[in-house]
This record gives C-alpha cells, structure tokens and sequence, in this order.
C-alpha cells in the first residue's frame, strides 16, 4: 500500500507527464520514495466533466512504478483508441485519477463457483482466453452497481467475447486490488 503522500506524488507524476505528452511541459520529478523503483501495475485514467476522457495501464508488474506511471499517463492522453488525443487547451479540465495495482492471481475454483468468488468493490478482473484479454478496474463495478455476474459479464464483452464466456473452463479469469488516488478540483 502506498501512503497518502506516495499516492500525491503519484498523481502529480502522471499529471506531469500527461502535460509533458499534451503541451511538451517540463517532466516532472520523481518522489525519491522506494516504491517508485518497485515493478507494479498501474492504470492513468483521464476525465473531463466527469466522463471518461482515456484510460490506459499496465496490468502486470512488468516495469518500476513511476516509469509505469509516466508510460500510462502519456499514452492515456494520446494514445487510447476510443478517443481522439488530449489537446493542449483541454488540460485545465482534465481530472487524473492513478489506480496502483496488486499483481494479478488466478481466480480459484470451477467455472461455475467464479461470481461466488468475485468481491466487487475490491477485485478487478482480467479475463483471458481465445486469443484475447480484457480488464475493468475494481472501482468500475462500483460506479455502475453491477453484480458479481454483471462484472464478469462486461469483462468478457472488454475481451471483445460474448458474455457469459467466463463460465468456460478453456477462459481463465483472474483478480486484483487496487489502489485509487484521485485528483479532486
């Protein structure tokens, strides 16, 4: 877990690079606290008058938190394929909120005991099979009031599958925490 002063620096390290993507503002500097340099998933989602603006992240610990968090701040700005880039006169408007990952696990037990095992709320899920991957993030279930079987529902649809895909043995389902810092106005 991050402290609430790490999860500030968080979230002015993905501002920072958000404008230095948008409007080639100088890089911010880094916090020298340890958790920076630790591998984690991170996601940068972007929101403009409180609708989804872009959202992009690296689910796996694959590379040292801050450098995650720069990577996903400026590729949500840019490179999110729903949206069109950020413009420079957008960015007084634009709300960061950095969610800092768990690794992911696999979710135990049979298909069919899967909604049982997903607490919404907490877990987010990625689901995998087929050639495809999807993830929505712990706090999506939330804001849309879905169920266990709704969440995992949408994940499949994510994925680009039909839903109900999750009740497949040959499709893996797996769960993480996160932690979400946000940027208030």
């Amino acid at each position: 877990m991050l402290s609430s002063d790490e999860g500030m620096a968080a979230l002015r390290l993905a501002r920072g690079a958000v404008e230095h993507a948008v409007a080639k503002k100088p890089r911010p500097a880094r916090d020298s606290s340890p958790v920076f340099g630790e591998k984690r998933g991170v996601f940068v989602t972007l929101t403009e008058n409180s609708c989804l603006r872009g959202c992009i992240g690296l689910p796996y610990p694959v590379m040292p938190l801050g450098d995650a968090i720069e990577h996903a701040g400026a590729a949500a700005a840019l490179e999110d394929p729903r949206f069109p880039p950020v413009r420079k006169e957008e960015l007084p408007g634009i709300r960061i909120e950095v969610t800092i990952l768990s690794a992911p696990e696999c979710l135990k037990g049979t298909p069919e005991q899967r909604p049982g095992r997903v607490v919404v709320g907490k877990h987010g899920l990625i689901i995998r099979g087929m050639g495809t991957s999807g993830l929505l993030l712990p706090q999506v279930a939330t804001e849309y009031s879905w169920d266990a079987k709704t969440f995992l529902d949408h994940t499949c649809t994510k994925a680009g599958l039909s839903t109900g895909c999750w009740k497949s043995p040959h499709v893996e389902v797996l769960t993480f925490e996160g932690q979400i810092f946000t940027e208030h106005s």
